[in-house]
């Protein structure tokens, strides 16, 4: 009996790999091999009178970390993101808080509202912010008509943060909306019932519950934020480089796929330890604040 059993246990212990065979070849197909094959290529070195040559060393990862410029390119790159991760975080809980307060027939209509821009292409979203913040668009002609000087608004960090925060929003207010969804309304009618202020069941009750989404939410938004490319291209031109554009150039400006593969993997490595360290504080803050 024992070995019938034993024999009636295997299929039942290979069927989970069995069934996450298929997902799990296309994600090593897809994600894992493309990611191997860009690290070896960071390792080859590049001439510009041979190209591509075959031996591997660390001289693009050194030439990175020892210039000014691809360092100061990461600075800005991660500033850009970390300032639009702020303003989402900022704008879209409340945002998700109102929206979760609403009734379904004013809830559908706003999240479609807030769910639209997503479908429209990002290439054309940032053509639209161009259109509006150049020197002669609907803002600076709207100042001229109110009496004020013109403002140079395109080609400005400025621009490159109004336009990612316009498309990482619904990144945002999505997820805090949705944890707002296991809130029971009523326990914070009875926290109020007991006398306790706004203040305390914002602290003790809705931050708690908003904290998840809040944390999945900016890791979206930053990670995506960072590794932006048409945005920057366009609304930050070719002065306001950041790691996207600049790995782009590299690619197809000078050729140099090599330097370009050890900027993009650097950009990798860098976004996860940013995302881990975050996601790692703010998971102990949550911890302590639910003990």
């Amino acid at each position: 009996m024992s070995e019938r059993a034993s024999s009636n246990l295997k299929p039942k212990r290979s069927l989970p790999y069995l069934l996450t065979a298929p997902a799990t070849l296309l994600f090593v197909t897809m994600v894992l091999v493309p990611l191997l094959l860009t690290a070896l290529l960071a390792l080859n070195s590049y001439d510009d009178s041979v190209g591509i040559k075959s031996t591997y060393d660390l001289h693009n990862y050194l030439a990175i970390f020892g210039d000014d410029y691809y360092l100061r390119i990461f600075w800005r790159t991660f500033w850009i993101a970390g300032l639009t991760t702020l303003i989402c975080i900022v704008v879209g809980a409340p945002e998700a808080y109102v929206l979760s307060r609403m009734g379904r027939k004013w809830r559908a209509f706003f999240l479609i509202v807030i769910l639209a821009p997503l479908l429209v292409s990002v290439v054309v979203r940032a053509f639209g912010w161009s259109m509006l913040l150049s020197a002669d668009g609907l803002i600076n002609h709207a100042l001229q008509a109110l009496g004020m000087a013109p403002v140079k608004m395109l080609y400005t960090s400025g621009a490159i943060v109004v336009a990612l925060v316009h498309v990482m929003l619904p990144f945002m207010v999505i997820p805090v909306w949705t944890a707002l969804q296991r809130l029971d309304p009523t326990v914070e009618h009875a926290a109020l019932s007991l006398n306790a202020s706004q203040a305390t069941v914002l602290r003790r009750i809705l931050l708690p519950q908003v904290a998840p989404g809040v944390l999945s939410g900016s890791l979206i938004v930053f990670g995506l934020s960072a590794s932006a490319f048409a945005i920057p291209g366009l609304l930050g031109g070719r002065r306001l480089k950041m790691v996207a554009t600049t790995v782009y150039d590299e690619f197809l400006g000078s050729l140099n796929w090599p330097l370009g593969a050890s900027i993009a993997i650097v950009l990798l490595v860098a976004n996860l330890i940013i995302m881990m360290t975050y996601n790692r504080i703010l998971e102990r803050r949550y911890s302590k604040t639910l003990g």
